[in-house]
């Protein structure tokens, strides 16, 4: 017999922290698609406006709103849990990169990229995951990267998040065992977002086409990728939409690696 997956998450509440561009924006759009009520965040209100009023043109919802906060700051974690007290799906989407020589990282930037990547995360996670637990359903969703068991040598700040990501999602997990909700850690690959598309254009100059310059880049940084190609941001958010149902109820705890075989390994 066959059959038809279908994600239906009407009457569920998500939201995505870090959703203005990249894997967040393609996010907020797949579970909208999905007829979840979808809650989009940013830094910017002039970006996050733009980001709702074309998620509400692209989807056709209605039920698409957004709050301005910056999550990487305690305060900013608060102004959005206040904005948005109870959620079913919880995306913890928001990070920093950067490259810097390992030795000459100062704390600050240790620091900073911890509560970007890692505390903003914690914070939400630590309002909205027991709240869950008392309401029998949630899903709490950390956006981490292969870089959390590759650590890259030239962000090793970057990778040293990704990885804390990994025992927090794990931790969580521990924690609400048995309730209905469940905490999991996605691996996204290299993707190709407006900041890597910027980055790779920089990188090769004038005269050679993103579609060059994403080929040379595969081959010299990432020639262990299977898909020989970056992907792209709606198939990390066709992963994390499938987590954010009904039909992954039997996933928690875990690691999921959606980077086109670039880790070379069988488990992450």
């Amino acid at each position: 017999m066959s059959s038809t997956v279908n994600i239906d998450l009407s009457g569920r509440v998500a939201l995505v922290t870090g959703s203005t561009a990249g894997i967040g924006l393609a996010t907020a759009e797949a579970l909208a698609r999905s007829s979840a009520e979808v809650i989009v965040n940013g830094r910017d209100e002039e970006r996050l406006a733009r980001a709702v009023d074309d998620l509400r043109e692209k989807t056709g919802s209605d039920t698409i709103r957004g709050v301005v906060a910056d999550v990487g700051t305690a305060e900013g974690a608060d102004a959005l849990i206040a904005a948005a007290p109870d959620v079913d799906v919880l995306v913890n989407n928001t990070g920093i990169f950067g490259a810097q020589p390992v030795f000459e990282i100062p704390d600050s930037e240790w620091q900073r990229f911890f509560d970007v990547n890692v505390m903003s995360g914690v914070r939400l996670a630590r309002h909205h995951a027991p709240r869950m637990v008392d309401r029998g359903w949630g899903r709490v969703i950390f956006v981490s990267s292969e870089s959390a068991v590759m650590t890259p040598g030239e962000m090793v700040h970057y990778g040293m998040t990704k990885t804390a990501q990994l025992a927090v999602s794990r931790g969580m997990a521990q924690a609400v065992a048995g309730t209905g909700v469940t905490v999991n850690t996605v691996l996204p690959g290299s993707t190709l977002t407006p900041g890597v598309e910027e980055f790779l254009r920089d990188r090769v100059g004038d005269g050679i086409s993103l579609e060059e310059a994403e080929r040379r880049f595969i081959a010299e940084e990432r020639p262990t990728s299977l898909i020989g190609r970056l992907i792209r941001p709606h198939e990390i958010a066709n992963l994390i939409t499938y987590v954010a149902s009904d039909l992954s109820s039997a996933t928690t705890g875990s690691a999921l690696s959606v980077d086109g075989g670039l880790i070379p390994a069988i488990l992450p």
